[in-house]
């Protein structure tokens, strides 16, 4: 096969076959390289803007905007007729898919709100309870530079919603086409979810007016989510602890598990689905069947060249994050998998079901022919703001829980308390803190001294 223009005919053969009969474990989570992510480094570029923003406040986010944004807002809050304007011109057939999105991303957010509280009796009289309480106020933010994400006001709003966080912030850069706000899609379903705090500021200047707080426009938050660039994860990663955040969420990853059962023509588009997003998203073949691989290439090299984002996708599939990873079978494959840990993995396999029981480490996991990450980035009714960078090992996406913190609330009668008395005054003893011990005792011998 020749070339094209930009080498959309190959995407690089890893191959790990016979690894194993060798004797040598590989180590999976290196088996394809990231694509270059220091945040670290854009950190020093958006600490002057967060310290800015923190000490001037509406001056910096003005000039700001007008040099990342090239447009300064008339009113960074956007005003109520606008989100009710940009509602209202929405085309019958989105508003429609709008609905579909959000009534089934509701469902499955009122699925995993599951057990908000409940109580254990740990014996006669002690009691200690579980409060699920929303966190006060949260700020979320909606990307809008490549492409306009009005999906991720849907996945970062309902589940707020439902766990009951009583004020939502949202944030979205300013569009120059759209007079200094956000893109009319999300302005509309802001105004569908009954979010009215809408703000046409974006990248880290965002993150820094939720952080801070900006006197006279925006109260700060308590919990910042949703996914950005660099420079928003950066800013993030900067202001975390003065506020919570989701994750520092990097540049977009599809991994797909498949056998000689998958279709290439599905395979190859469901690739160049996750490309489509940026120059740097991962797209990873996972695969036992060379006539698998060979079709793939050759889809992808008949497909890439009618999509409309050709360059950025072609960038994407040509850089090192990028692969086909040829195993032994498909027990390597799940062992690839699961070191690897994608943010979004496709199990297009015999026995789909069975192979994605067997995952232990993604975003989210996609089963069958008939489950693309496309229908989870809209209308699954799953969340998309997932983690990356191999995070999916220690961390979960965003969901109902996300928005709520566990409170513990003690409650035990005297008797409860005298009966467990001595072995707390022990356990004192023994950690050297002599006045926990006291103030145990003082509670029946009101005089006791602490040694």
């Amino acid at each position: 096969m020749t070339p094209g223009p930009y080498n959309l005919s190959v995407l690089r053969v890893i191959n790990l076959r016979g690894r194993r009969a060798a004797g040598v474990r590989p180590d999976y989570a290196a088996i394809v390289p990231r694509a270059d992510f220091d945040v670290a480094a854009a950190m020093e570029v958006v600490r002057p803007i967060c310290d800015d923003i923190a000490r001037r406040g509406i001056p910096a986010l003005a000039d700001y905007s007008l040099r990342f944004d090239r447009v300064r807002p008339i009113d960074f809050r956007v005003p109520p007729a606008a989100l009710e304007n940009a509602a209202a011109r929405l085309q019958p057939d989105l508003r429609k898919a709008f609905a579909t999105a959000i009534e089934r991303r509701r469902r499955v957010c009122e699925a995993e709100l599951g057990d908000t509280g409940g109580e254990v009796s740990v014996a006669p009289g002690a009691v200690v309870r579980r409060r699920m309480i929303p966190i006060n106020r949260v700020g979320l933010y909606v990307p809008g530079g490549l492409a306009p994400l009005a999906s991720s006001v849907i996945m970062n709003v309902v589940p707020a919603k439902v766990a009951g966080v009583p004020s939502i912030a949202l944030a979205s850069p300013p569009q120059i086409d759209f007079g200094g706000l956000p893109h009319p899609n999300i302005l509309a379903l802001c105004h569908i979810l009954g979010v009215n705090e809408v703000y046409s500021v974006g990248g880290a200047q965002a993150i820094a007016m939720f952080g801070y707080g900006v006197p006279g426009l925006c109260p700060r938050v308590d919990l910042i989510t949703g996914p950005g660039n660099i420079y928003v994860v950066a800013a993030k990663r900067l202001l975390k602890g003065r506020v919570s955040i989701d994750a520092e969420a990097g540049p977009t990853e599809i991994a797909v598990l498949a056998d000689a059962t998958a279709d290439p023509v599905h395979v190859a588009a469901d690739l160049i689905s996750q490309a489509e997003h940026d120059p740097l998203a991962a797209a990873v073949l996972i695969t036992d069947s060379d006539d698998l691989a060979e079709g793939t290439q050759a889809e992808l090299s008949a497909q890439v060249p009618s999509t409309k984002h050709v360059e950025r996708i072609a960038q994407s599939l040509a850089g090192r994050q990028s692969a086909i990873v040829m195993v032994d079978d498909i027990e390597q494959g799940i062992e690839v998998a699961n070191g690897y840990a994608a943010e979004h993995l496709e199990i297009q396999t015999a026995d789909a079901e069975w192979v994605a029981s067997m995952i232990t480490n993604a975003g989210a996991v996609f089963v069958g022919p008939w489950s693309p990450v496309s229908l989870g980035d809209y209308c699954a009714g799953s969340t998309h703001v997932l983690p990356t960078g191999r995070c999916a090992c220690h961390s979960s996406g965003l969901n109902v829980r996300s928005f709520l913190k566990m409170m513990h609330v003690v409650s035990y009668s005297q008797a409860a308390f005298a009966e467990v008395a001595r072995k707390v005054e022990v356990f004192a003893d023994a950690e050297d803190l002599p006045a926990h011990g006291a103030a145990i005792a003082r509670r029946f011998f009101p005089s006791t001294r602490v040694q």
